[in-house]
């Protein structure tokens, strides 16, 4: 059926190519899948479900940003609020990195790295929040947490919870000397004390751990607990190259966790680069909205060479037949793949297919979803349009599937008019210059029944390829 569609969509391109003729305005399909970007952009994603909310971190480098979403793929469209801001002279004033959001008791906490601007400095930081709503209240500073006798150089803390015993993990040097970055283990006395040492569980030996040294680097632990069983991802090799990966570490429950010997790492990364997906690392875990899926959220280059310029993906891991977890290869970007358990379809609009005006116009492209796209060229007067028929009013969340090949990687902006209200802005960053798509994300009040919607260029030219449609809600009745 995808194929008959695709040729059907190349004859209608062909035609309106040589004869310059316009698309009658786009038809959308309704869909359970998407194309593996949630977020155009963001680095270090953690993710954990909460009264049916997903509430997400990211690094921003100066301060601590909470995302909210109810659902796993359109992440990118999240309500954003920043939850700590450091002032000038703070010890955690500079360089946050890797935040994480844990419930624990009657509490939420985040684990943020931080430093006064000198790297040697990194250190690891408790915030807390007694507010039930993450989103409500405030979070206060509970200070440094280390080891007094390692207070060494600390980033990517997580927190393992077995029963009523906590445990830190974290990515350390074991002295002062930027060499080597391994993974410690301390038990915890309360969700901002260790109650003991650290303990070495990991160091990078195997050649796919240490490219790109020095620094040699495991760090990014992150950890599932399942049938008795606890496995500890950790992101290995230079986060700076396309060899970034997924290694894993395992241990029995019953183990005595604060001994090496208990943890066997496996000897092959799990998850690896692959055409069109550079360097993934630095994943979390989480479930589906209906609670029936695993799933992986994680970080990957936005390009091939792209180092520490990011975008996050995502993908369902399932399980062996003996317990293990089996993520596969990362998902191919230009096939799109089942929506998580639980969101709703979603209506798809192909861009060759929309009214075109100005300076838009077709082109083909073959690892576009249906063979071909549109260049929509800077300016007001470049444009495609499409009609939403909704079965109800509220905000939607489009998702547009692009390519912004710029010089220099800016951003281009485009803006989106939903009927007769304002425009709002859509942002695009870069993705370098060959073909990897991303995704932007946008919300716009849709009322019910028929609705045009209409893309122009801004600054910059962008390639749209599709645009998907899906209620902010969740809700699975909201087609028409």
């Amino acid at each position: 059926m995808r194929t008959r569609r695709s040729l059907a969509a190349i004859v209608l391109l062909w035609f309106t190519v040589a004869f310059g003729l316009s698309a009658r305005p786009g038809v959308g399909e309704e869909v359970a899948d998407f194309f593996n970007v949630v977020a155009p952009a963001g680095a270090d994603p953690w993710v954990c479900r909460h009264d049916g909310w997903y509430y997400a971190t990211v690094t921003t480098g100066r301060n601590v940003v909470l995302i909210r979403s109810k659902q796993l793929s359109t992440l990118g469209a999240g309500d954003r609020r920043v939850v700590w801001d450091p002032r000038g002279g703070s010890p955690i004033a500079r360089n946050l990195w890797a935040p994480e959001l844990h419930r624990l008791g009657a509490a939420w906490y985040i684990y943020v790295a931080a430093d006064d601007g000198d790297n040697a400095n990194h250190r690891m930081y408790v915030l807390e929040n007694k507010s039930a709503d993450p989103f409500e209240g405030s979070f206060v500073d509970k200070g440094r947490i280390a080891d007094p006798s390692h207070d060494r150089w600390a980033i990517d803390g997580t927190v393992l919870q077995l029963g009523a015993q906590l445990y830190f993990v974290w990515s350390g040097w074991e002295g002062a000397v930027n060499d080597r970055q391994n993974l410690y283990l301390a038990p915890m006395r309360n969700p901002w004390t260790l109650a003991g040492p650290r303990v070495e569980i990991s160091r990078p030996t195997h050649p796919w751990e240490t490219r790109g040294a020095p620094p040699a680097v495991n760090e990014g632990p992150q950890v599932l607990v399942r049938d008795r069983r606890v496995f500890l991802f950790y992101s290995a090799s230079g986060s700076w190259t396309d060899d970034y990966c997924l290694g894993m570490l395992s241990a029995s429950v019953e183990a005595n966790l604060l001994e090496p010997a208990s943890w066997t790492k496996h000897d092959k990364p799990v998850l690896a680069s692959v055409a069109g997906v550079h360097g993934p690392g630095h994943g979390s875990f989480v479930k589906s909205p209906d609670d029936r899926e695993d799933w992986l959220i994680y970080h990957a280059a936005r390009h091939q060479g792209a180092g520490w310029t990011r975008l996050i993906r995502a993908q369902r891991l399932t399980w062996t037949t003996d317990g293990f977890p089996r993520l596969g290869l990362p998902a191919a970007p230009d096939r799109p793949i089942p929506l998580p358990g639980g969101e709703p379809k979603r209506q798809r609009f192909q861009a060759e297919t929309a009214a075109l005006e100005g300076g838009a116009r077709p082109v083909l492209r073959p690892n576009a979803s249906q063979g071909a796209s549109v260049l929509v060229a800077e300016g007001p007067d470049s444009t495609l349009a499409f009609e939403v028929h909704a079965k109800k009013a509220g905000t939607y969340i489009f998702t547009i599937r692009y390519l912004n090949r710029s010089e220099r990687h800016a951003p281009a902006v485009q803006s989106l008019f939903v009927n007769d209200d304002p425009p709002v802005l859509v942002s695009y960053p870069g993705t370098g210059p060959g073909s990897d798509w991303s995704n932007s994300f946008v919300t716009g009040r849709l009322q019910r029944g028929r609705n045009r919607i209409r893309l122009g260029g801004k600054e910059r030219q962008v390639e749209v390829d599709c645009v998907d449609v899906v209620p902010e809600d969740g809700d699975q009745s909201a087609r028409d």
